[in-house]
This record gives C-alpha cells, structure tokens and sequence, in this order.
C-alpha cells in the first residue's frame, strides 16, 4: 500500500447475519504543512482572510472553468482567493481538477477512480461515476495513483474548494508533460461528452505563469501568455511555449480548459487577478507569476447584462425608500429617474430577506411598465401581499435585505435540454395554469435540471412531470439579480 493512501474496511452486519466487507481508499495529503498550514482553524482562518480581501466584477453567472496557481499560499493564496471568490456559494456537483505532474513522467492523463481525498478540512469524496467515464473513454486515460503521491498541484486547489463549495465531488486529473495538443483536444473533448447537457460541471486549470524571473521581466512574459489565454489561441499559446515566449507549468492543463470552454461556448475570458511571489514576499529577484481567471458562457442576443452598478444602486435605492415608506406610514413614494434604460418595460421581481431567509417575493411578468416603477411598486407588494408571510413590520425594516431579479423578455421553448440551470428561470403554463420560478432558486436549493422543471410545474399546481406533455408552453428567461448585500461588496 501507498505511504500516502489509507484503506478502510467497513464491515455491516445485518439483522439477518449478511456481512458486507468494502473498501473505502483515502487519499492522504502530501503537502500539508508545507504548502498550506497543517492545522484546520489556521487554515480556515488563512483562506477567510484571503477570500476577504479579493475584490471581484459581479459576475452573473456560475462559471463554467477557471485558472488558479499552485504555489505555496503565502506566495500564491491571495491570487487563488480571486477565483474562488467568483465561484463561492455556487452550486457544482462535480469540479474536475486538471494539474500538471511535475514529478510523475507517464503516459496520457492519470485520473482518480474512487474513494475520498483528505485535507486538514475533512474528506472530499471522488466523483467514482464520472472519473470512470472518462478512465473508460479511451486507453490514453488511466488510474495510476503513483502519479499523485509527491504532486502539489491538484493537492492546493481542495481546501479553497471546500472553503467555498458545499455537496460537491472530485475528479481529481494529472496530466503527463508528454501529452501533445492533439491529447489535449483529445481530452477536452471527453471532457464535455461526459459532461453533457449539466450545468453544474466546474472545471479547474492548475497553473503558475513564468517562473525565477526579476519581477520586472516576470510582467512581461505573462502579459504575453495571458494575453494568449485570452485569445483562446490554442496553437500559439503551444508552439510560444516551446519557444519560451510565453511560460506556464501548466500549458496542458490550461490548454484543455481552454478547448473544452470553446465546446461549450465559455468563450468569455475576466482576468480577474495576476501577480507574483514578489508581491508577497518583497523579494522581486526570482518570483513565479500567478493568475486568476474565469471562463463564462457568451452572452446570447437578450440576455447580456442590462445594467451597470450605477443603475443597480439607483433602483435599490427606489425600492428601499418605497419599502420603508409603505410600511411606516402606509404612503406610496412617486420615483422619478432621468435614466433611460431605468424607464424600459421590462418585468421584475423584488425579494425580500431577513437574517438570510426568505420574507416574502412577488413580481410581474409582463413589461408594460417601466422598470423602476415595477422596482417601487413590487417592494411594497412583497413586504405586505405575500400570502405566504404577514406584513412586514417598521422594527423589522433594519434586518431585511432588498433583491431585484431584472427579467430578460420570456423566450418560448421546444427542447428543455437549453434550460441551464442558474441561468434561467422558467415559466411554466397549461391552459388556466402558471407557475413560475425565478434562476436563482435552483441554486440555492442545489437543484438539477429535471427537478427545476418538476417544481415550476408544481409551483403551477400542476402534476410534477406536466413539462413532457406536448400541451404545455414551456418559457425561459434571464433575469439580473442583485442585492444590496452584493453591491456592498
């Protein structure tokens, strides 16, 4: 047995005497205490403070994949937060990680089958299913767990995972230094097949940029490889590596990250944070460079973001004025705006909450009225009309939180295959029947597509699987949500 594996044995016993003997093989750590502190409260403690102070764009939409360094964190933690800050409470089931071997020299990609890896955070289970997809795709695909018993690379990117995610599971990738651009694409292309149609797939590229370069001569080099990464240009990215134009340990994994975001029209590139060792530690003679960045589908016509922070702040702001008036003194404020976009008719919703649960949500469809009126009209309908909550109160007012989902037009559809999940929300209609249900409710109860489509029936009043009668209009929608929590940020 590996130094750096465990096995344990459950034995069950039944009533009726029946033994079950199975193994349960974890992955033990090698970097811990090396890499990133030893100790769980320090670590959490390190990884909160990191995660605190990474300031990113407000993104919309879960990413598909992103790029994260692998370096020890006091050198590269800061530049990691980045990355999974954009992915923090979003719903994933499966993240494959895709690191490089820096010790390992294999054929092909080496991939964990089964059982658990270890952190000083607790166990991550692997993602067994998918892992022996991808092991059974092709004979270029196989599980040679030597190839993970030194690596850091895969190793550093858990405990962030775990810091930030909740009910997900692994599929822990080593990619050899020999696979060429073909196994790449190769891999990329399993890669989505298994995937399929789920949305709750996050891929992770494990990379450092340039390395034991002055930190003056580090900026440049990574300018050029991320400005490649960019480009999505898999070929000039490979063959500028050769040359050692561009540098990054993990080009492999990077460039299967890349086509497989081409496979699945994530070709939206945020920089979201580059630096180096120096920037840590003040030593700017030999630093590696680092970079955090994310992959996001590209924006279809009638669903790009319809508001910049300012409008967002503006439409807050009405909405939070006309909640507190209504409910201190039964008065209707008159907003006013001289912005343009405000004044569209669109549809909307607002959301309340207190103390993170929900307090009451109501909205309209329909965009016959300008959107901010909808904003000031609809905050006042959620803190006193929601049949499902009594009034809100004036002591309350402090502890509530405002939402607004700003909706794209409904969009009819044949196939339900394009609903993604976080993306879209769905209106379901059969004849006197409706129901709708807002993106952002799938998310936070950690639904899958069928059981997004089985409550929107349900919300309805309609029989869970009345999405599959050919007499039911299926429509599909945008919305921009955002609080007053995230703009805060």
């Amino acid at each position: 047995m590996s130094g750096n594996k465990i096995v344990i044995i459950l034995i069950i016993i039944f009533l009726t005497g029946t033994v079950i003997v199975a193994e349960e093989e974890i992955k033990l750590p090698n970097v811990s205490g090396a890499f990133y502190p030893a100790n769980k409260i320090i670590l959490s403690t390190q990884i909160n403070s990191f995660l605190n102070k990474a300031r990113i764009p407000e993104i919309s939409q879960n990413p598909v994949a992103l790029i994260s360094p692998h370096a020890g964190y006091v050198y590269s933690g800061a530049v990691a937060a980045y990355g999974y800050k954009a992915i923090k409470g979003r719903h994933y089931k499966t993240v494959v990680v895709i690191a490089p071997s820096h010790f390992a020299d294999f054929q092909g990609f080496s991939v964990w089958k089964e059982g658990k890896f270890k952190t000083p955070l607790g166990d991550i289970e692997v993602d067994s299913e998918f892992s022996n997809r991808l092991i059974n795709a092709t004979n270029k695909i196989k599980y040679l767990p030597n190839v993970f018993e030194k690596e850091h690379s895969l190793e550093v990117q858990l405990p962030f995972l775990q810091k930030v995610l909740k009910n997900f599971k692994i599929v822990p990738v080593i990619v050899s230094p020999r696979a060429s651009l073909e196994d790449c694409k190769d891999f990329a292309s399993i890669l989505n097949d298994t995937t399929g149609n789920r949305s709750d797939v996050l891929v992770i590229a494990s990379t450092d940029l340039s390395h034991y370069r002055s930190g003056k001569d580090a900026d440049k080099i990574d300018a050029k490889t991320i400005s490649c990464i960019k480009d999505m240009d898999l070929n000039s990215l490979w063959v500028k590596s050769s040359l050692k134009e561009v540098e990054l340990c993990g080009l492999r994994p990077v460039e299967i990250t890349i086509f497989y975001a081409k496979l699945r029209n994530a070709t939206n590139i945020k920089i979201l944070k580059h630096a180096n060792s120096g920037d840590a530690s003040g030593d700017y003679k030999r630093v590696v460079g680092y970079l955090s960045a994310v992959f996001l589908k590209a924006a279809v016509e009638g669903e790009k973001d319809m508001l910049n922070n300012i409008q967002k702040k503006q439409l807050l702001g009405i909405a939070r004025e006309s909640l507190e008036s209504y409910v201190r003194s039964k008065k209707r404020t008159n907003p006013q705006t001289q912005d343009d976009k405000l004044k569209q008719k669109t549809g909307a919703f607002v959301t309340l909450h207190k103390n993170g649960q929900l307090r009451g949500c109501i909205g309209r469809i329909v965009g016959d009225t300008p959107l901010y009126q909808v904003v000031a009209d609809y905050a006042v309908e959620a803190a006193v009309n929601d049949p499902r909550f009594p009034e809100v109160k004036s002591g309350e007012l402090k502890e509530i939180d405002l939402e607004i989902s700003a909706m794209t037009p409904l969009k009819k559809i044949s196939d339900v295959n394009i609903i993604e999940v976080g993306k879209h929300g769905i209106l379901m209609r059969k004849g006197f029947y409706s129901g709708l249900l807002l993106p952002q409710v799938a998310t936070e109860y950690g639904w899958d597509r069928e059981t997004f489509l089985g409550h929107t029936c349900q919300k309805a009043g309609l029989p869970t699987d009345c999405w599959k009668d050919k007499s039911t209009q299926v429509f599909i929608f945008s919305a921009e949500v955002f609080s007053e929590d995230s703009i805060k940020e």
